[in-house]
């Protein structure tokens, strides 16, 4: 980071002195606008102790390896609908309610049994019948 923010700074250095002295030099003579670049805020020797000291943190470290990898293969199938679906004439998993799931929700379980024990009532009536 430190290396490319000097890099910028000289770039930037070189980027402002190379208009300063095209004007200079197109300027006539009598003019008095001369620039003195050791003026700038910038301090050229620090600028380059900086940058030797970073290329050679670089030369010391090692070349930085970037690489990347690239897997290829072949996805699973994907299985929208199985044999066991019918779709023709079954209702379809977690599709619209039918009126039977909406009776069944909307009636409370004691009142979804029938009124009377049919089968007790056939036992009597089959009692009754057989005593005669």
């Amino acid at each position: 980071m430190a290396a490319k923010a000097i890099a910028l700074s000289a770039l930037l250095f070189v980027g402002l002195a190379m208009p300063l002295r095209a004007q200079q030099a197109a300027a006539p003579a009598s003019s008095n606008s001369d620039i003195d670049v050791s003026k700038l805020p910038l301090d050229m020797t620090r600028l380059q102790t900086k940058l030797q000291a970073t290329i050679q943190r670089e030369e010391q470290a090692g070349p930085r390896i970037r690489y990347s990898i690239d897997v290829l293969g072949i996805a699973p199938r994907f299985k929208l609908l199985s044999p066991e679906d019918n779709l023709r004439d079954g209702p379809v998993p977690y599709g619209a309610p039918t009126h039977r799931d909406m009776m069944n929700y909307a009636t409370p379980l004691e009142f979804r049994a029938p009124v009377m024990y049919f089968n007790g009532l056939m036992r009597w009536i089959q009692s009754k019948v057989g005593k005669n």
